[in-house]
């Protein structure tokens, strides 16, 4: 059986998800404001945070996925969730990720997308590292960037959500172009 694997930033400890993380999941994912900026459920129950875990081991056994708790090393607070959505047969992923609130604006999402882009490429030998935000969520954008992800173009009206039409605006990245920073 596989182990979940472990990744240590200066601030964050990036660990898997177990069934004792679900209080803290429902109550942070529960936030209206986080739901706007993903594609979490709203209201978001302790029946979804359970299924939610539940179902990110069987994907991880799997390998269609690397899903991991942002944990402050400090305080080991769970603050919110990253992770790679694999596809195995074209040696690539999509990045997702999401914060409670009160952990917005302080750089933990810029670090633990920096550790999840560089086990993706040097551990999972993965070729392209993509992800999408909402353009009504332009922070998330701020930090693909800052991972060196490159703005690749905008899907127009693509998602519905909250009764809204939202853009979906696409980044990515190459191995070869990744500095390991």
């Amino acid at each position: 059986m596989r182990t979940h694997p472990v990744l240590e930033t200066d601030r964050l400890l990036l660990r898997g998800f177990t069934r004792d993380d679900a209080a803290d999941v429902e109550r942070l994912a529960g936030s209206e404001a986080v739901a706007r900026g993903t594609f979490l459920p709203y209201p978001y129950k302790a029946s979804h945070a359970e299924a939610w875990i539940r179902h990110q081991e069987e994907d991880y056994l799997a390998g269609k996925l690397t899903n991991f708790a942002i944990v402050h090393r400090e305080t080991s607070h769970l603050m919110g969730s990253i992770g790679l959505m694999i596809e195995p047969a074209y040696h690539h992923a999509q990045l997702g990720y999401w914060l409670g609130v009160t952990y917005w604006g302080m750089g933990y999402a810029t670090e633990a997308a920096h550790a999840a882009v560089r086990y993706g490429f040097n551990d999972l030998g993965l070729n392209r590292i993509y992800a999408a935000h909402f353009s009504s969520n332009p922070a998330s954008g701020k930090i693909l960037v800052k991972i060196g992800m490159r703005h690749e173009g905008c899907q127009r009206q693509h998602y519905l959500r909250f009764n809204r039409f939202e853009d979906a605006e696409l980044y990515g990245i190459l191995k070869q172009e990744y500095a390991g920073f």
